[in-house]
């Protein structure tokens, strides 16, 4: 015998059965927004997974936050290790190597580093090298900083690079990010910390020799520098010197001997980074000496 079911019984089934549909469309609907997001677009443009996992860096939270350099912060392994990779004014490229604790600073095994970097998008890389260059503190044979130059024609675009390995402690890994050079009130490099600033300035090394040290009078830059308040001219005319680092106009009261020559700079932070040249990549100064940092 068949039961007799209520009207409303039906009412309530059918109330129920939308209902459902409902909030089962709506969860669909906020998947397909999710799959819209940048980091699927990002694979939808033929991109590696490699590139993704840059990709995804730059959602979390390490992508986000500053180094104490103003770079990213990278995780390398599973939180196992980090690095800060900074891009600087250009085109130098440095990675920092840090514990497990973001803010604490180790040295690693002494290695070249071999990388891939490529413009977001692309599907070519480029391959170069982050060269060792042991700072202040760092043990023997052991280095925390890692620099390179970026090619040319990447310089200053949005990067995916990869590194495939690093060794830390005897162990292998792999570390991607991807970034924009970082921005600061005025695009100028930032200057070394006081601790290593007595290391780069009055020990010589590559073609910044004793007689250098002397010539400049046996002091840091900041000691030289003291109260130097720069005024940065993105426009130097035909026939101003430039400065060798970013390329502005070139304030005559900054400048630093090196290799025997004087040299003229924009700021103090800039005569860091040359004198940082200098000593571990003296192939990035013009062999022709101040003479052709003029602009044409």
């Amino acid at each position: 015998m068949l039961r007799q079911w209520p009207a409303f019984a039906f009412g309530f089934f059918a109330v129920s059965a939308a209902t459902l549909l409902f909030l089962s469309g709506c969860t669909n609907n906020s998947d397909g927004q999710r799959g819209e997001s940048d980091k699927s677009k990002i694979a939808k443009n033929g991109e590696s997974a490699a590139d993704k996992k840059a990709a995804d860096k730059m959602d979390g939270d390490h992508a986000h936050k500053p180094g104490a350099h103003g770079g990213i912060i990278v995780e390398i392994g599973r939180d196992n290790y980090h690095a800060e990779a900074v891009f600087e004014k250009g085109g130098l490229l440095k990675l920092y190597t840090l514990g497990k604790d973001e803010a604490k600073v180790i040295d690693v095994e002494t290695q070249d580093l071999k990388a891939y970097v490529k413009e977001e998008g692309a599907s070519e890389s480029v391959e170069m090298e982050l060269k060792p260059v042991p700072r202040a503190g760092d043990k023997a044979g052991r280095t925390s900083q890692f620099i390179g130059k970026l090619p040319g024609e990447l310089v200053g675009k949005q990067l995916v690079v990869t590194i495939p390995i690093i060794v830390i402690d005897g162990d292998r890994f792999r570390l991607g990010f991807a970034s924009a050079p970082p921005k600061h009130d005025d695009g100028m490099p930032i200057g070394v910390s006081a601790a290593d600033e007595k290391e780069l300035y009055l020990k010589p090394g590559g073609i910044y020799t004793e007689a250098d040290i002397k010539a400049n009078g046996t002091m840091t830059a900041s000691q030289r520098f003291k109260g130097f308040r720069a005024k940065h001219d993105m426009r130097p005319k035909v026939g101003e010197r430039i400065c060798p680092v970013t390329f502005t106009k070139a304030n005559p009261e900054c400048w630093w001997i090196v290799n025997g020559k004087k040299y003229e700079f924009c700021c103090p932070p800039c005569v860091d980074e040359f004198v940082t040249w200098a000593k571990t990549q003296p192939d990035l100064i013009r062999d022709k000496g101040p003479e052709s940092y003029v602009k044409k």
